[in-house]
């Protein structure tokens, strides 16, 4: 690359209820020259943006086509009811699908939920999205069960909505094709996992894997210093043992003279 040439921007795909703020202002200050292009898409073709070159990864909502796409799961979603704040759900904290039994709850075309069945009667039509549906709740006609970051999306000052505690959950992931496994996907992946920016795992800059070599010559060093700190210490304590020795002889001189003043002891004085 000549320095004229400007990065490719790296392009990043996100459903409905989804905020990459927060990796997107990680991805800003880490690599603030390669630009990060957001793509919204819906949750039904987020695949198909992935598998066309539209994107080069997703935030995505679980499953996805495996082995072509892999994928990082990275949170799992509160399941809620949206109801009207008049409501006698409202009055609860949180309520199970058999509470939904004898409630009309709308099942949108773009549900991301995977029933087998879904709670409750079914409505008299299928909305074509979740905004459809929310304005039918709104209308006060039938009830609504979705990711609580869709309810959040779709917020009305006339709506709330409550826990349900008992049914499936919507896990939220970054995908990618495996094939297309690039050093900027894997830039978004350390970034997603919270890696510093020094990890062993993530690409490192030119100048740190340089410095790595430069400290093992300093261990080095640090050995031999301490083979010649044991040397001095031998020949100090070689010094102790001449001084030991010398000091034996003066012993034995002391001793030596001790005898000849005990000798004088020992001799009877002449009495006149």
């Amino acid at each position: 690359m000549t320095g004229s040439e400007a990065p490719s921007p790296f392009r990043l795909a996100y459903v409905p209820g989804v905020t990459p703020a927060k990796w997107v202002g990680v991805w800003r200050e880490r690599l603030p020259d390669v630009p990060l292009e957001l793509v919204a898409v819906s949750a039904a073709e987020a695949q198909d943006v992935l598998r066309g070159g539209g994107a080069d990864a997703g935030l995505v909502r679980l499953p996805v086509d495996r082995p072509y796409f892999s994928a990082i799961p990275l949170y799992t979603e509160t399941t809620v009811v949206v109801v009207p704040k008049d409501h006698v759900i409202a009055a609860v904290d949180e309520v199970t699908a058999a509470d939904l039994a004898d409630e009309v709850v709308f099942h949108p075309l773009d549900d991301t939920l995977g029933w087998e069945r879904p709670p409750g009667r079914p409505g008299f039509e299928r909305p074509a999205t979740t905004g459809d549906a929310v304005e039918l709740v709104a209308a006060n006609v039938g009830l609504l069960v979705v990711p609580q970051s869709l309810a959040r999306l779709h917020h009305r000052r006339d709506l709330t909505y409550r826990t349900v505690t008992d049914v499936p959950q919507s896990q939220v992931a970054l995908s990618w094709p495996e094939e297309r496994t690039t050093d900027a996907v894997e830039d978004f992946i350390g970034i997603v996992r919270g890696r510093t920016v020094n990890s062993t795992r993530g690409r490192r800059p030119a100048g740190a894997a340089a410095e790595q070599p430069k400290q093992r010559p300093r261990r080095a060093a640090s050995g031999t210093g301490a083979g010649t700190g044991g040397g001095a210490r031998s020949r100090s304590t070689g010094g102790a043992s001449g001084s030991g020795g010398g000091g034996g002889a003066a012993k034995g001189a002391r001793r030596g003279g001790g005898g000849a003043q005990g000798a004088r002891k020992g001799r009877p004085r002449r009495r006149s």
